[in-house]
C-alpha cells in the first residue's frame, strides 16, 4: 500500500456546492436511481469528498453516505456544515478499512481521479470498501480529439493545461483511457455519460462499472 502525503493540501474557504455540480449532480442521482433497489436503502461512499457539499446533495435524495477527506478544511467544513452524513478525515492512499471494507453499494468518487498521481490505488481502495455486487461510480474532465483540437485552435490549451494550479489536474482520461484502467483492474459492465456543453466538448464524463470479482484481502 502507497502511503502519499499531498502537501500542501488543498484549501476550502466554505461549504458551498462547487461549479461542477450544476452539470454533475443531475446524471450522478441517476445513475443512483439505476442501482437503486425498491424499499433498499443505499448506503454511499464518497471518496474525495473536499467540503461535502455533493455528499450532502446525494443524502438529502435519502441514502446513507459516508464522505472521506484528507484535506483538514474540507473536513471541518463538511462536519460542521452537514449532519446528514457521516465524516471521515483520511487520505484515499489509507483508507480505515477496518471501518469502510465491504460496507458500501456505491463507491463515489467525483473529479478526484485526475488530482491522482496513482489513480489505479482509487480504483483498489473502491473495489475493497464495496459489497458484493457493488458499483463504483467515477466523475472526470473529459477529454478527446475533437475537444483537444478545439481547445488548440481557441488559443486555450494552455489555460487549460495550466502547470500553475498546486493540487490542480495532473491525469487526462478520455473514454478509452479510463475504460483501460478500470479493466487493468478487473472491472466490467463500463458505461458512460457525459455533462457540461455541447456532444465532444463535454465538459466531464460520468463512468460507472462494477468489479469483476471482488477482493477479501484487505490491507
Amino acid at each position: 500500500m502507497k502511503t502519499i502525503s499531498n502537501k500542501p493540501e488543498y484549501h476550502y474557504g466554505n461549504s458551498n456546492a462547487g461549479h461542477h455540480h450544476a452539470y454533475l449532480l443531475s446524471p450522478l442521482l441517476a445513475m443512483l436511481r439505476e442501482n437503486t433497489i425498491a424499499n433498499q436503502k443505499l448506503r454511499i461512499l464518497d471518496l474525495g469528498c473536499g467540503n461535502g457539499s455533493l455528499s450532502n446533495s446525494i443524502a438529502q435524495q435519502g441514502y446513507e453516505v459516508v464522505g472521506v477527506e484528507e484535506s483538514e478544511s474540507g473536513f471541518k467544513f463538511a462536519s460542521s456544515s452537514f449532519p446528514n452524513c457521516h465524516f471521515i478525515q483520511s487520505s484515499i492512499y489509507n483508507l480505515p478499512y477496518q471501518q469502510l471494507a465491504n460496507a458500501f453499494d456505491v463507491v463515489i468518487a467525483s473529479e478526484v481521479i485526475e488530482h491522482l498521481f496513482y489513480p489505479s490505488e482509487l480504483v483498489r481502495a473502491a473495489k475493497k470498501c464495496l459489497k458484493p455486487n457493488g458499483r463504483l461510480i467515477l466523475t472526470t474532465p473529459y477529454h478527446g480529439y475533437l475537444k483537444n483540437i478545439v481547445l488548440a485552435i481557441s488559443g486555450k490549451m494552455d489555460k487549460h493545461f495550466t502547470t500553475l494550479v498546486d493540487g490542480g489536474h495532473i491525469k487526462f482520461f478520455s473514454v478509452k483511457t479510463l475504460s483501460n484502467l478500470l479493466e487493468a483492474e478487473s472491472l466490467s459492465d463500463i458505461n458512460f455519460q457525459f455533462a457540461g456543453r455541447f456532444p465532444y466538448l463535454w465538459k466531464s464524463m460520468l463512468c460507472s462499472s462494477s468489479p469483476v470479482s471482488m477482493s477479501k484481502n484487505i490491507e
